[in-house]
């Protein structure tokens, strides 16, 4: 059931992210490193730049670990609120029937 809080109780696997950033971290240094020797620096800039964004975005995990709880609740923090059926939204109205309109005269 859907409470309407999802954004506020969203919960991210912050350690896969962190392990595939590890993942990538190696895949891009180690394609840096080959294809300098390689001798294509079209490349090498390439997977340089992709280098350093994945080290921004790793940095930007361990930070998140490292803040807590608030970014990552551990498995004793229900996803969601309770429900409160004194608190439910009043039901919708079913829709209104299409009015229909006089058609305008043609004119010759």
């Amino acid at each position: 059931m859907r409470t309407g809080s999802e954004p506020v109780t969203a919960r991210s696997a912050l350690r896969l992210r962190f392990w595939l950033s590890a993942w990538g971290l190696i895949w891009a240094a180690a394609g840096t490193v080959a294809f300098v020797l390689a001798g294509r620096p079209g490349w090498a800039a390439a997977c340089a730049v992709l280098w350093l964004l994945v080290t921004v975005d790793m940095v930007m995990i361990v930070r998140h670990i490292r803040q807590g709880p608030h970014y990552q609740p551990g498995r004793d923090v229900p996803p969601y609120e309770p429900v409160d059926e004194r608190s439910a939204p009043p039901p919708k109205r079913p829709p209104r029937p299409p009015t229909q309109r006089p058609s305008k005269p043609s004119h010759p």
